[in-house]
């Protein structure tokens, strides 16, 4: 389960480090595409595949099925991690969420996201407010539980 908030910067080559804390649901390796929000989401290999696996029972006859999904399956890159946990993300999916140099990792329970230090601040700064409002949205969803 990925949870968690981890601040770290692009080194030299472009290279992030996995938290350590991360790693061990990884197997040395992980999908990593385009997430919402401005954000990239990467996803353990097997979990992908779930993802997919949902996204693709839907009915491919609907456009916006057929276009989200050739979207996340374009954008989406095998990253392998070195020894010491790093990992280059491409340039293109680097464009896509404006990561430059310092980036937020944080724990989304099936995936991690990567976000450009900016973006996920100002995300923060949008829906912090809104918390109570979308804890009360979810139990009128179904959701039981208290946090």
């Amino acid at each position: 389960m990925f949870i968690g908030e981890y601040k770290h910067s692009l080194d030299d080559k472009n290279r992030i480090i996995v938290p350590s804390k991360f790693r061990s649901e990884l197997d040395g390796k992980f999908i990593a595409t385009r997430g919402l929000d401005g954000c990239l989401a990467c996803f353990p290999v097997e979990e992908f595949g779930k993802y997919i696996s949902t996204i693709t029972s839907m009915p491919v006859e609907k456009k916006e099925v057929r276009q989200y999904l050739r979207m996340i399956s374009a954008n989406a890159v095998e990253c392998d991690l070195d020894s010491q946990g790093r990992v280059v993300l491409p340039q293109k999916l680097r464009e896509m969420a404006n990561i430059a140099r310092d980036i937020v990792i944080t724990g989304a329970i099936n995936r991690f996201e990567v976000w450009a230090v900016e973006t996920y601040g100002k995300y923060e700064e949008e829906t912090s407010p809104f918390y109570e409002k979308l804890a009360e949205d979810l139990a009128d969803m179904g959701l039981k539980g208290s946090v």
